[in-house]
C-alpha cells in the first residue's frame, strides 16, 4: 500500500500543531522524519497511523486498486512503536504475543512467531522474564518486537532508539533492516539522529513549523538539501 496525507491540519487548545501538511510514502519505502522539538512530527505520525484523525485534510491508504477503505482490518496492518510504550505485568513472551492473541492466532503460530522475535532481538534468555524487570534498552527490544511480530505492512516508530546505548540501538537497527528486506514493509520513522536518518532511510521529511519544509531521497536532502531551513537544521544551526 501507498500513504498520501494532503492537507493535514491539527490544532489543540488553540495551538497549531500542523498546518497544511502533506507526505507522500510509496510502498516498501523506509521514510525517516525529522525535525526541531514542538515541529509537529509526532501528530503527523499518530495520524498518519491512524490514532487520530485530523481537523482537516485526508488520509489515503491505496493499492493498485484505489483506496483502502479506513477499518480495523487496515487498522490490523499497521503497527505503532511510541515513546514510553509501556510493558505490562507479564512475561517478555507474554507481552511479545499479545497482538498475535488477540488477532485470534493459533498457538502454534504464536510461539513459532515469538521465538523468532525474540531470538532476532537478542532476548532469547528474557523469554521467561517479566518484563516489567528489563533495563530500558531491552525493554525498548521488546516494544519493537511486539510491534514487528505482528508483520505489519505499516510501520510507525517514533524515536526508537532514543536514549539507549550504540549496542541496542544496533540491534534495533539491524532487525528493523531484515525485516523490512524480507517482507517488503513500510516504515515511517520519527529520528532525532541524523545518522540514523541517513543509514536506514530511503527518502527524508524535514518537519518544521507543523509543515513538511523538504521531502527527498536521503543522501540528496542531506547532501544537497534545496531549502535553507532544512540545510541550516541538518548542520546544526538554530532554526526554531
Amino acid at each position: 500500500m501507498n500513504l498520501t496525507l494532503k492537507n493535514i491540519s491539527r490544532t489543540y487548545d488553540g495551538h497549531v500543531a500542523l498546518k497544511d501538511c502533506s507526505l507522500s510514502v510509496s510502498a516498501g519505502s523506509f521514510c525517516a522524519i525529522i525535525g526541531p522539538n514542538g515541529s509537529g512530527k509526532s501528530t503527523l505520525l499518530r495520524i498518519a497511523s491512524l490514532l487520530e484523525s485530523p481537523d482537516s485534510g485526508q488520509v489515503i491508504y491505496s493499492d493498485s486498486r484505489g483506496a483502502v477503505r479506513m477499518d480495523i482490518s487496515l487498522k490490523r496492518r499497521i503497527a505503532v512503536v511510541l515513546p514510553g510504550d509501556s510493558l505490562f505485568n507479564g512475561t517478555v513472551f507474554s507481552n511479545i504475543a499479545y497482538g498475535l492473541r488477540i488477532r485470534g492466532m493459533a498457538r502454534r503460530v504464536i510461539r513459532e512467531r515469538v521465538h523468532d522475535v525474540i531470538e532476532r532481538f537478542g532476548l532469547s534468555d528474557k523469554t521467561h522474564k517479566n518484563a516489567r524487570t528489563l533495563s530500558s534498552g531491552e525493554a525498548q527490544r521488546v516494544a519493537v518486537a511486539r510491534a514487528l511480530v505482528t508483520r505489519p505492512e505499516f510501520l510507525f516508530l517514533d524515536e526508537p532508539t532514543a536514549s539507549l546505548d550504540p549496542p541496542n540501538t544496533g540491534i534495533i537497527e539491524t532487525v528493523l533492516k531484515e525485516a523490512r528486506a524480507g517482507g517488503g514493509m513500510t516504515v515511517v520513522m520519527i529520528t532525532h539522529n541524523m545518522f540514523q536518518a541517513r543509514r536506514l532511510a530511503d527518502r527524508v521529511a524535514f518537519v518544521y513549523g507543523g509543515r513538511v519544509i523538504e521531502e527527498a531521497p536521503a543522501e540528496q536532502l542531506f547532501s544537497a538539501p534545496e531549502e535553507d531551513l532544512t540545510r541550516r537544521f541538518i548542520t546544526g544551526m538554530m532554526v526554531w
